[in-house]
């Protein structure tokens, strides 16, 4: 394929693949990411991960994908992974198609409205599968358990108090903000009483979803997969819609823009209206962002990202945060 480079170029291909069983020749495409290093061939995606903090992600991914073997979700079938002198390595097979980040721009209003019902239609099925209660990623217990963790994950709504303590335990904290978001995530907690853990791809946006002509060929990255409400599923999902510079597909490139996502929350509910029917969803979804926000004000080492984060906590609790753009 024009374009590729041969696998011996990149002297570490061979080494997995052979640890893989699988040949070592071949002509793969380089791809850089935000914790990885990927070569894309003609049958298989390989992965290296380069960030020590996620030493443990590919062989959770592996069991998350395992779960899904016999089910309706698009996804791509784990080849294997394991341990080599550059670190963790996982081989998926490759989806037809490109990721959503690649096709969008060049598709059309009809197509796009397909692809986003061809995800709630993916989504609806992942959401239809049954995880282990208190699933999470290692690294992410590890994140929780407290320290500096400088990475956005999703929200864990178990640790959603714990997370309060932590950000009053900085130095730097807003001790009125922290008090008044404790007492609204107390009125909120008893909203999630009922429900019932599925499994969450927990980092949906346009870099982890393959399409082709207008259908989702498959999710990928599950590398962040856990259990929680299904609804969880739109925090990340409405935070790409409305800022979507903040998801580039590579760290340094450009990320789409807001107004050509702005009716994907529309179609996606169109589609699988459920995941929009909890009671009071408004609120649920400010506590999934003050999740998110709170472990970067408790954990982050960078002032300036605390700092931010706090501003953003200031905005939701005064209803200017990105949800109040979104209609919902």
């Amino acid at each position: 394929m024009d374009g590729h480079d041969d696998a011996a170029n990149a002297p570490v291909l061979p080494q997995i693949l052979e640890a893989a069983g699988l040949p070592t020749s071949g002509r793969f495409r380089e791809r850089s990411g935000w914790v990885s290093r990927a070569w894309v061939g003609v049958e298989y995606v390989v992965r290296v991960n380069t960030d020590p903090r996620h030493h443990d992600a590919y062989g959770h991914e592996a069991r998350v994908v395992g779960m899904l073997t016999r089910t309706d979700v698009p996804h791509a079938r784990h080849i294997a992974h394991g341990q080599g002198p550059d670190g963790p390595w996982y081989i998926s097979e490759r989806l037809p198609g490109v990721p959503l980040h690649e096709a969008w721009s060049t598709a059309d209003v009809s197509t796009r409205r397909m692809i986003i019902e061809s995800l709630g239609t993916a989504l609806r099925a992942l959401h239809g599968v049954s995880a282990p209660e208190g699933l999470l990623p290692p690294w992410l217990e590890k994140a929780l358990d407290g320290g500096r963790w400088p990475a956005f994950h999703p929200p864990v709504v178990g640790s959603a108090l714990r997370l309060v303590e932590d950000a009053r335990a900085i130095p730097d904290h807003d001790a009125g903000l922290l008090s008044e978001v404790a007492a609204r995530l107390q009125d909120a907690l008893p909203l999630f009483a009922a429900d019932r853990p599925v499994l969450v791809h927990g980092d949906v946006h346009g870099s982890n979803v393959m399409v082709k002509n207008g259908r989702v060929t498959g999710l990928i990255d599950f590398a962040e997969a856990l259990a929680q409400p299904a609804d969880a599923e739109l925090d990340t999902i409405l935070r790409w819609c409305a800022r979507p510079t903040e998801f580039p597909p590579v760290p340094g490139a450009g990320g789409l823009t807001a107004a050509s996502l702005r009716e994907v929350p529309v179609w996606l509910r169109g589609t699988y209206p459920e995941l929009f029917a909890s009671t009071r969803l408004r609120t649920r979804l400010e506590l999934y962002d003050l999740c998110v926000d709170l472990a970067i004000c408790g954990h982050h080492p960078e002032p300036g990202a605390r700092r931010a984060a706090q501003d953003r906590i200031a905005r939701l609790l005064t209803g200017r945060s990105h949800l109040a753009g979104l209609g919902l």
